[in-house]
Order: C-alpha cells, then structure tokens, then sequence
C-alpha cells in the first residue's frame, strides 16, 4: 500500500524530497491535491515511472485515485485512470502528505493506505532543538 503520512510539520515532506534527490531514477514530481491537473500529471508520472508526491491530502481522497491505491493493474501491464488506459512502469512511487495534526480517516481509506503519523509530539519537539542547539 502506498504512504499516506501525517505530517504537520513537514518533515515527511523534505524526508521524500531528500530521498527523491537520490533515488528516483525518473525524477519527484511535487502537487498539491487542489491541482487542476493532478490526474493528468499523475498519468504522466505513472507513464515514466516518476516517484509523485501530493502535498495537503485532506481527510478524504478523490475517488479516482482508487486505481492507483489499490495498484488496479491488469495483465498487459496497464492501469485505468478515470476513462485512459496508461502503462504502468513499475519504477513509480506513490507518496501523499497531510498537515492536518489529527486527521480522522475512515476504516475503507485506512485499508487502501498506510497511515503513517510524522506528527511530534512536544517532548519530541524539546529532544530535537537540544540537539540542534549542542551540535
């Protein structure tokens, strides 16, 4: 299941940033769920086999991602996205972020991704700076 990560803070954010910079053979591409054209670049994306990361996910996602989060991928190879059919190259990567501190995401989205919470709490907060502060 592709990430869905709770991340107030953005450090979920520049963790994907940073790796993308690494590893993503075909590049990061970054938009935002209120995107015009998401669908259309996350065809693009999934085309090229880009890694794709969508900022400000709110509590519920638009029902025409589903093919991508249950990887609906059939034995040519393709995915259907909204009426195209697309190759899917298996080099994508799918990554979504949320800055809502505590978001309410129903059972049927928790079971289509994996919630992962980068929210910090205040003695988490408290460890960092001193470690900032003596380094």
């Amino acid at each position: 299941r592709w990430p869905l990560m709770i991340d107030p803070q953005n450090q979920a954010n520049k963790f994907i940033k940073n790796l993308g910079k690494d590893e993503a053979e075909s590049g990061l591409d970054i938009f935002k769920m209120s995107d015009g054209q998401l669908l259309r670049n996350l065809e693009l994306g999934i085309q090229f086999g880009k890694w794709v990361l969508i900022e400000n996910v709110g509590e519920e996602l638009d029902p025409a991602l589903e093919p991508i989060l249950l990887k609906q991928v059939d034995k040519t190879g393709s995915l259907r996205l909204g009426d195209k059919t697309i190759p899917y190259n298996q080099s994508f990567r799918f990554f979504m972020t949320a800055t809502i501190p505590n978001p309410h995401y129903s059972p049927e989205m928790s079971v289509k991704v994996t919630i992962l919470n980068f929210a910090i709490t205040p003695f988490g907060l408290e460890e960092q700076m001193l470690n900032q502060f003596v380094s």
